[in-house]
């Protein structure tokens, strides 16, 4: 498949200079890419580089069966190109950001409109899309939630109790994050990166600690590598297991609902005891870890891992086993394999559509290239496929970490002569955070700056996979079905 890319060929977490990366006029560039997505390619990223008055675009594609990734430009462009979502349908989102970031028209957009509320001179959200008939009403949910969780504006078209449509606005408290980046590294840098998404640290840090290694031509210690790994999962049990406690509490399940508050908070304190921070803030850094694991902690941390493991099997059964919650859970918000697929979701949202599609698997780097956990996939895509599959990551991840645990490698944890960046040079970096796959691409400048950072958090695939889950479903099923996601709302606005 590969020997007929026209792309530039990399593996996760390495580089390459460039002016090696192939590039094309525009319009052929929208042409090659299609292409390559034709051939089983999956789009990563899609972005524009600003050069003098024009913009380059760049794309990075995936080709999971083959462990490759490939990435092409396009020359400088000043006003408009072929949409490239007329036919592949998951670029649409990255094709609205470029337009709104930097003015270049994809012609053809099927419903071109900003990404954000405000984005410096971008244009206004604009009209959101309205269903036509006597019968049919709007129902329009936030941006202002009542709780503590970010604004976004739901936009619900329906006949009586069933949703026909439903268009969700983000992007209004947009921090400007990846405009920050540029010209860095800066001191500010390491804690925007662990706050790009604040549930997901050890996986958007991970993935700039790979991408400047791979920039520096190096990689962390292995004692490194398997301290991220040993964080990457034990963040991915918290959360699901959260989540678990959160469906259970839109079904009114309250035996689970209270198990898993508790036990989230078990795993979260796990990572507290590794680093000092129960998200993970300050542990993973470019060139390794900052802390490491003590024989005593270290068997501390076994030991109450293998406890709360025991607490969330119990509070599954509880959950998996109650015929009210298997009446609301199956059947509902459906996505089929052809629409994960087209969308381009990535994470539990697309194993629970029987897509084999996992960072560690498909591009693995760092310590999982010496051990994996087994993918968890589920043929069916409603409430229950995405409940289950999270289930079986919780079971997985934790017997990989005791396996890790018991059989720990040796060595330093942190190489203290990181080099600086090379010079005009790209690189991509994946790693599989517990929403899915976490993207960073690093675009260095003649003097080994940041000209362009790209962060693509799997939130910003999966956002559309909710708005398609809800077709056909009563509305009071919402609220299961955006848990059943649980994406995140900052991690979108960058």
């Amino acid at each position: 498949m590969n020997a007929a890319s026209s792309f530039a060929l990399l593996a996760n977490a390495t580089s390459l200079p460039w002016a090696d990366v192939p590039e094309w006029p525009v319009a052929d560039f929208v042409r090659a890419t299609a292409a390559e997505l034709d051939r089983g390619g999956r789009l990563c990223a899609w972005f524009g580089v600003p050069e003098g008055d024009a913009t380059r675009l760049v794309a990075v594609v995936a080709f999971d069966t083959d462990n490759t990734l490939a990435v092409g430009r396009s020359a400088p462009a000043t006003s408009s190109y072929p949409s490239l979502t007329v036919t592949h349908p998951q670029a649409h989102l990255f094709e609205r950001e470029v337009w709104e970031q930097h003015g270049l028209t994809p012609k053809g957009h099927p419903w071109l409109k900003p990404v954000r509320s405000s984005a410096g001179t971008a244009p206004a959200m604009g009209e959101f899309f309205r269903v036509d008939g006597r019968e049919v009403h709007e129902v329009a949910v936030g941006p202002v939630h009542a709780g503590i969780i970010e604004p976004g504006h739901f936009r619900f078209q329906c006949a009586g109790e069933e949703v026909l449509h439903l268009e969700i606005a983000l992007g209004y408290q947009h921090r400007g994050v990846e405009a920050a980046l540029a010209g860095g590294p800066h001191r500010a840098t390491m804690s925007q990166m662990e706050t790009v998404s604040g549930d997901t640290t050890i996986a958007h840090a991970t993935a700039y600690a790979m991408a400047l290694e791979a920039l520096a031509g190096t990689e962390a210690p292995l004692r490194a590598q398997w301290l991220r790994a040993v964080a990457l999962e034990l963040e991915r049990l918290a959360n699901h297991v959260g989540d678990l406690g959160a469906l259970a509490n839109d079904v009114a399940f309250l035996p689970t609902a209270s198990a898993c508050g508790k036990i989230r908070g078990d795993f979260l304190n796990l990572t507290a005891l590794l680093c000092g921070n129960r998200f993970g803030r300050g542990l993973v850094r470019p060139g390794g870890c900052r802390f490491d694991l003590d024989p005593e902690r270290s068997a501390q941390l076994l030991a109450r891992l293998q406890t709360a493991l025991t607490d969330s099997e119990q509070a599954a059964t509880w959950l998996f086993d109650a015929a009210s919650v298997r009446a609301r859970f199956e059947n509902t918000g459906t996505v089929t394999p052809q629409q994960a697929a087209a969308l381009g979701l990535v994470g539990p949202a697309a194993r629970s559509c029987g897509l084999v599609r996992d960072v560690r698997y498909d591009h693995p780097a760092g310590w999982y290239r010496f051990a994996q956990a087994p993918l968890a996939v589920w043929p069916d895509g409603d409430v229950y496929a995405r409940t289950r599959v999270r289930w079986l990551e919780i079971q997985r991840s934790g017997k990989f970490l005791l396996e890790q645990l018991a059989a720990a490698p040796e060595g330093e944890i942190r190489d203290a002569t990181l080099a600086q960046p090379a010079p005009d040079t790209i690189a991509v970096a994946l790693t599989e955070g517990w929403r899915g796959e976490v993207c960073h691409v690093g675009l260095t400048d003649g003097a080994g700056c940041f000209r362009r950072y790209k962060i693509t958090d799997p939130s910003f695939h999966n956002w559309v996979g909710l708005a398609l889950a809800l077709r056909n479903q009563a509305i009071s099923d919402f609220p299961i079905c955006n848990k059943s996601f649980n994406l995140s709302y900052c991690g979108f606005d960058l």
